[in-house]
């Protein structure tokens, strides 16, 4: 088993943030099945993986929400970088083990709520599709609240919490 850096530009981080991929795609040579990876986005740590097929890094950790300033770790921007085992270890060794993706998993209630106006129920239903697809995270608010807690709801866009109160700054 290696060790690797897969870096890539920052703004991949905020393209993580808004599916949940199992896998992330790299370009690159060097990594093969098994062995393990620190995903970086310009310098925040944002994952790791575990090599599985050809250049597709499955997630471990995924550290979306709270990524980690990669310290001391120099690299030469976008690209794939072979680690030292001690130098993955320091960098992996911070990420709370509570946040795998295996782990057990609260239940959430998800909504994206707006007005139609449309002729049918199933018009309705076509022109909401529509919208979303259309809109997609970068537009519609996802209100977000722990099952059996409603009160506690929180707008999302882009994947970070957003005040949607327009008496609000």
């Amino acid at each position: 088993m290696a060790h690797w850096a897969v870096v890539f530009p920052a703004e991949r981080l905020d393209e993580e943030r808004l599916f949940a991929n199992e896998a992330i795609p790299f370009e690159g040579d060097g990594p093969l099945a098994g062995d393990v990876v620190l995903l970086i986005a310009g310098s925040l740590l944002f994952g790791l993986g575990r090599i599985r097929a050809v250049n597709r890094v499955h997630y471990t950790h995924r550290l979306l929400d709270e990524p980690l300033p990669v310290g001391d770790l120099k690299l030469a921007g976008p690209g794939v970088y072979p680690l030292e085992p001690s130098v993955f270890e320091a960098s992996a060794g911070v990420v709370d083990p509570g946040r795998r993706t295996d782990g057990s998993k609260r239940t959430w209630l998800v909504s994206v709520d707006m007005p139609i106006e449309a002729a049918t129920p199933a018009e309705a239903a076509r022109l909401f599709w529509s919208y979303v697809y259309e809109l997609g995270p970068q537009q519609l608010p996802a209100f977000v609240s722990p099952s059996g807690n409603e009160l506690a709801m929180q707008a999302f866009v882009l994947g970070v919490e957003s005040n949607q109160d327009p008496e609000e700054d």
